[in-house]
């Protein structure tokens, strides 16, 4: 008998936005449990975010070095950012990350898999595409600031990855669930089986 997550709603009985930020806020809700009894629940929330496994002809993965704040580490990532434009296409969104981010285009995309990355204390919801075809983008490179500025780039093998995500030397979820995934997805049906770029994505719904 196969498994799935399912949609489900418990009823909130009072709402609050303690802190709004630039891109998230915190929401806290008295949500009624199962016996009638009421539990306060604080969590953050999130636009969503796209995150791309760009590989190339030699099975590497293109990844980037940033320095991360609030776990005061520089972790190794794929390129990823927020969803900024409500009801944006994911598509259009990864496709502008990768541009931004590593300077790249690529010509064959699929929906590797879709993560709710901490979904006791945040709503963020992440797809993470597979770009394949990649070759260098034209025109000049995004000027990037702050933590970008100090990015270091390299293309790895993704059996390297998953060796290292393994040894617990790498942690960025994208990373890690994404290697994981593309490794997963070869030994099943194949890459070419996996979900269009398109396909529906109920945790954010997005414009054709």
């Amino acid at each position: 008998m196969g498994i799935k997550d399912t949609a489900e709603e418990w009823r909130v009985v009072a709402s609050s936005t303690p802190f709004t930020g630039n891109k998230t806020s915190v929401r806290t809700d008295e949500v009624v449990m199962p016996d009638g009894s009421t539990a306060t629940r604080d969590y953050q929330v999130h636009p969503g975010s796209v995150a791309i496994l760009a590989l190339d002809d030699e099975d590497r993965v293109l990844v980037l070095r940033q320095y991360r704040h609030p776990v005061r580490h520089k972790l190794w990532e794929i390129p990823a950012g927020l969803l900024d434009v409500p009801g944006e296409n994911p598509l259009h969104a990864a496709q502008r990350e990768l541009y931004e981010e590593v300077h790249v285009k690529a010509e064959d995309w699929r929906v590797l898999t879709d993560v709710y990355t901490t979904p006791g204390g945040c709503d963020e919801s992440v797809r993470i595409f597979l770009a394949r075809q990649i070759s260098d983008a034209e025109g000049e490179r995004f000027e990037v600031s702050a933590e970008e500025a100090d990015m270091e780039f390299a293309r790895v093998p993704a059996a390297e990855l998953a060796r290292g995500a393994l040894a617990g030397e790498l942690h960025n979820n994208s990373l890690v669930v994404g290697v994981l995934a593309l490794l997963a997805a070869k030994a099943g049906d194949g890459l070419d089986a996996l979900r269009p770029a398109d396909a529906p994505w109920p945790a954010r719904p997005f414009d054709a």
